[in-house]
């Protein structure tokens, strides 16, 4: 039997290319992916669930059977429109679909959060993703791992004048980047990010695991 996994946040620009790997990968027999809207694609592995958020312990049958949950959830506070909203889809959501994937089976728990992530940080953003960490790292998974990427390249839908002008100095800066620490700030191709994702589920291990944005370029390095 092979492996299924569960995929939320798959409309954003890692879970995206996070969906599409697991369809090529030959571990995965099943994937499900919870979604607002459709992912325009149809592939026999793929089941894509329309799910309310805010009434997710509404489609718990969804949860049934997962091996392991991927949580790729993430929005800005513009376009969330506050802090608060900010909350719900970047802690209060996830976190929610990580206690209904354990409470069906899930052993294991792989997230992307970001470089920086302390729940005892003064800057919101990166409180809010420490804070995630620590409820997710408390649920009593077998296995959780944390990805904490620097800035993420990819063809994204909105455009932000601030991470196109950090791409181009990082995209220039990228040979001087490639050793030492230096690969600590490199920027991360999202499809980096999802294979690291999918590498660091197959390898089962037990405890909890903050990978470094170094430590992502090393796991997507690997041969599956």
């Amino acid at each position: 039997m092979g492996r299924k996994g569960l995929v939320i946040g798959a409309t954003g620009l890692v879970g995206k290319q996070l969906v599409s790997q697991l369809l090529a990968h030959d571990e995965y027999e099943q994937v499900t992916a919870l979604v607002r809207q459709e992912l325009p694609i149809s592939h026999p592995k793929l089941s894509q669930v329309i799910v309310n958020w805010d009434e997710l312990e509404r489609h718990e049958e969804a949860f049934i059977g997962a091996d392991e949950l991927f949580c790729c959830m993430g929005t800005t506070i513009k376009k969330a429109g506050s802090q608060a909203a900010f909350r719900k889809v970047d802690l209060e959501y996830p976190v929610t679909a990580a206690r209904l994937a354990l409470s069906h089976g899930a052993k294991q728990m792989i997230a992307v959060t970001s470089m920086g992530a302390d729940s005892t940080s003064r800057i919101f953003y990166l409180r809010t993703k420490g804070e995630f960490e620590d409820d997710i790292a408390r649920l009593g998974y077998r296995g959780v791992h944390f990805l904490r990427p620097s800035l993420l390249l990819g063809d994204r839908e909105e455009k932000r004048i601030g991470e196109k002008m950090s791409e181009w100095m990082l995209t220039l800066a990228d040979p001087l980047l490639r050793k030492g620490k230096g690969r600590e700030y490199r920027a991360m191709p999202v499809t980096h990010v999802a294979k690291a994702m999918i590498i660091a589920a197959l390898r089962d291990q037990s405890g909890v695991y903050r990978h470094s944005n170094k430590d992502i370029w090393k796991l997507a390095e690997q041969h599956q």
